[in-house]
This record gives structure tokens, C-alpha cells and sequence, in this order.
């Protein structure tokens, strides 16, 4: 089975890469190149960095696409974490490589909100990865429902990206 552009992440399913003209026209993307820091010993982007990466831009993806401040639910005791990563590698992704980030939403629960990002190199798509971000009371460390300016502007982006 092969995952489409917007499809969940699953640890099963074999993926192709897709082209960057497949996604979304209106959908949120940002620019970030592989950095000296971001490499192991042989030049390579080492994955641990690529999910510090792809946090970066759904941080920066609040203010950009959602119009909200993602800090300031943190800082208000709303934590916005995640119950769940996966990551497809394509082919590796060398040091002063400039990638675009797309962001998507793949799917929103109660709690949770299901993003896929699609990281790619010119037209070559090289990474994707699927990011179930959990909103959760900082006070317990429970789950709560996401909250309503979180799910509205959500569920608003879903709409503009279909």
C-alpha cells in the first residue's frame, strides 16, 4: 500500500515520495537548511536532529499558519508534545542542503492533532515524517482536549489545504 500525500503514518505501509507540485498549493512551508551541526562525522544530517528540525516548524507553523502563539500555550500550562513520531527516510540529506518543509494536517482527535510533514530537496522529497502532537495539562501530565483556538484554526487550515 502506498501512503498518499495527506494518508497517516503507519509503520506497515511503504511510502513513495512524492513531487512538492502533489501537496497542497496553500499549504504552510518553510525553508531550512542542513547545518554543520545537524550533520554526523561523514556529513550527513544524523535523524535525531531531523525531529528537532520538524519541531521548529510547527513551532514556527502557529504564528504562520495559525495565527497563534504557540509559546504562550506553553507558558499558560497548556503542553504541547508528542505521543508519537515516525519517520520516512528517502535518501540522505547532506551538510548546506536547503529543504522545504510542508506542513500538514492529517487528522484531529480530542486530544490530538495528527501533522505530516513532507521535507524536500528541490523537487525530491527525502524525508517524511507523521507527528501526533498531544495537548496536555502541564499542571497533571494528562491529556486534554485541544483548545478551541487550537482546533479552530485546525480545523480552518484542514479546509484551506483540501
Amino acid at each position: 500500500m502506498v501512503r498518499t500525500a495527506n494518508a497517516p503514518i503507519g509503520a506497515h505501509q511503504r511510502v513513495a515520495p512524492v513531487l512538492p507540485v502533489a501537496l497542497p498549493p496553500g499549504a504552510f512551508r518553510a525553508g531550512r537548511m542542513v547545518r554543520f551541526s545537524d550533520c554526523d562525522p561523514a556529513g550527513i544530517a544524523y535523524m535525531p536532529r531531523y525531529l528537532d528540525m520538524l519541531n521548529g516548524v510547527i513551532e514556527d507553523f502557529f504564528p504562520s499558519a495559525l495565527g497563534l502563539d504557540y509559546h504562550a500555550f506553553i507558558r499558560g500550562g497548556t503542553g504541547l508534545g508528542y505521543a508519537g513520531l515516525h519517520c520516512d527516510f528517502f535518501r540522505p540529506t547532506r551538510m548546506g542542503a536547503q529543504l522545504v518543509v510542508t506542513a500538514l494536517v492529517a487528522r484531529l482527535g480530542g486530544a490530538s492533532a495528527t501533522f505530516v510533514l513532507h521535507v524536500h530537496e528541490g523537487d525530491d522529497e527525502i524525508v517524511r515524517a507523521g507527528m501526533v502532537m498531544v495537548s496536555t495539562s502541564m499542571a497533571t501530565g494528562r491529556p486534554i482536549p485541544l483548545p478551541a483556538p487550537i482546533r479552530s484554526a485546525l480545523e480552518t487550515y484542514l479546509e484551506h489545504c483540501r
